[in-house]
């Protein structure tokens, strides 16, 4: 036999760097994803809330920098500029309140404190109420609702007629009356800081029912689950079930109902300090700021419209990032 005109050849084997590439693709095919990228990747393609949770983390940044701010600014927000003030009418001279390059947002009537100045001040004090009094409400709601869903029975119904008499109580008048007993000097604070201890400690105290309601019920849902059958048949404890099963499957709703009260308690901080029973002058405060507006809202709207803005602003940038965190976080959304 003659031998065959063309051998076959063996194929090239593939390189390293190609082996390591079809193995890369093929370990990224099957890489899983967490929950909290899943929620990431969710809120990212909702630009609404990405626009509010960028305007509340310069929010936060300007609260927390308030005064290296307004020292960069070159303006006190006590100080008096009574020159920018006709000693007439009190307004402010010039046009806008006396807006323009040295006072960028104006300045009061009568004493002409420098408004932006004192908004940025403000943010201070509204930021610090809705976030700490969130979080009162936040630690009682959580502890409470757990406990009640979780045992039932004469815990459950008793935290139950507790919710339902806060949520009846008027915490607007409480606290109006308890500013009238309340001493200049308490716990080593004084003045405006005992004003501040007592809002964010009554607001987060009242708030903590509507937290506390949710997490009962979540609690209950998740109180029969498979998961947390299966941990009592393997002989688990009861605080192992409630701190291992059930709280970290009710972070999600947590952070989400936080995110919706934060701007709550900002309005009711608002409040309290327009009707006079909030921080206490010359301390900013935008819902103080509005109630000195009042009185000029004819010769000077833009002491009115200022605060106003401010307030508008933080509480639409909380609620966007809020709806888009629990649609986020919501397993069955559709985003």
């Amino acid at each position: 036999m003659t031998a065959p005109l063309h051998e076959p050849t063996a194929e090239a084997a593939p390189s390293a760097a190609e082996e390591a590439a079809v193995a890369g693709a093929e370990a990224k095919s099957v890489q899983g994803r967490s929950l909290g990228r899943i929620a990431w990747e969710r809120l990212k393609r909702d630009k609404l809330a990405l626009a509010g949770g960028i305007v509340v983390l310069v929010l936060v940044v300007v609260a927390v920098f308030a005064p290296l701010i307004t020292s960069l600014y070159g303006q006190d927000p006590n100080a008096y500029n009574e020159d920018m003030i006709d000693p007439l009418f009190g307004t402010p001279t010039g046009s806008l309140g006396g807006l323009g390059g040295e006072h960028w947002l104006g300045v009061e009537p009568v004493n002409g404190r420098d408004i932006f100045a004192r908004i940025v001040h403000g943010a201070r004090i509204s930021l610090l109420v809705g976030f700490l009094s969130a979080m009162v409400a936040v630690v009682l709601g959580t502890v409470l609702g757990v406990l009640a869903g979780f045992f039932g029975g004469w815990v459950d119904s008793l935290v139950c007629r507790v919710m339902d008499g806060l949520l009846a109580f008027p915490q607007l008048l409480f606290i109006i009356a308890l500013v009238s007993v309340m001493p200049d000097n308490m716990l080593g604070l004084s003045g405006t800081g005992v004003r501040l201890l007592m809002m964010i400690v009554v607001i987060g105290f009242f708030g903590w029912p509507y937290i506390g309601r949710v997490v009962r019920g979540q609690t209950l849902s998740m109180r029969e689950r498979e998961y947390v059958e299966a941990a009592r048949s393997l002989g688990a404890g009861r605080f192992y079930i409630l701190f291992k099963e059930l709280l970290p499957n009710l972070v999600a709703p947590i952070i989400v109902y936080t995110t919706m009260m934060i701007p709550t308690n900002i309005l009711t901080e608002a409040a309290l300090s327009f009707l006079g029973v909030g921080v206490k002058p010359p301390t900013s405060s935008w819902g103080q700021m509005l109630s000195s507006a009042i009185d000029y809202y004819k010769s000077d709207p833009m002491y009115m419209v200022v605060p106003g803005v401010a307030i508008f602003i933080t509480v639409l940038a909380f609620n966007l990032f809020g709806d888009g965190v629990r649609d986020a976080l919501d397993p069955k959304g559709s985003r």
